[in-house]
């Protein structure tokens, strides 16, 4: 089946605005495309065009490690907090530093962690961390009771608006990382009010 551009156009930003998590090229393909004759070269092209259609609004269409997404301009951050009463979750220190250590050494052990934190490392830490999606175990450590290696997902980038491991920053202690997680959970809230909000929206 045939579709033209501007619907073409249409149909991919209602799927952005609507979907809770980000879509790859290969997914709306697969999805929302699937019964329409259009090549992935062709829905780029689309998508590029939104990303400077959005470059000026309020709202942004950006790449993160899982796909593409919607969500609110960064320097609108501190105006938008008013809107939400719930405070994004706090941090403990030793969560920071774990998931500090597994992001910039991957893949380690609970071994490895404990060993540059100097601390043992509690397994709720770890639970908690793989219950959010942000780190999994990738495979075992060739040695006497072959721990689990742990390393980031998708979704650890995608929550800090990041395309890739090398798109780290450079951290030079704990509060720095704070900083990032703060910057991150006010994303993850605009972004999520602004899916609920998405049909009413457009």
């Amino acid at each position: 089946m045939q579709i033209n551009t501007t619907q073409l156009k249409q149909l991919i930003e209602a799927s952005l605005f609507v979907l809770a998590k980000p879509m790859t090229i290969k997914a709306l393909k697969e999805t929302v495309l699937a019964d329409f004759d259009v090549s992935r070269k062709r829905i780029q092209e689309v998508i590029d065009e939104l990303q400077q259609d959005y470059q000026e609004r309020g709202v942004q269409l950006v790449k993160v490690a899982s796909g593409y997404r919607f969500q609110t301009q960064e320097l609108l951050s501190p105006y938008l907090q008013p809107l939400w009463q719930e405070k994004a979750p706090k941090y403990s220190r030793a969560t920071l530093e774990t998931l500090a250590v597994i992001a910039y050494r991957q893949p380690v052990t609970r071994g490895d962690i404990e060993q540059i934190r100097g601390v043992a490392v509690s397994s709720h830490i770890i639970k908690n961390l793989a219950d959010r999606h942000w780190i999994k175990s990738v495979g075992h450590k060739d040695v006497p009771g072959r721990p689990a290696l742990y390393a980031t997902t998708n979704d650890f980038l995608a929550y800090f608006g990041l395309t890739k491991l090398a798109d780290l920053p450079q951290l030079s202690d704990v509060e720095s990382l704070q900083a990032m997680f703060e910057k991150a959970q006010t994303h993850d809230s605009e972004q999520g009010d602004d899916q609920t909000q998405a049909l009413r929206f457009q």
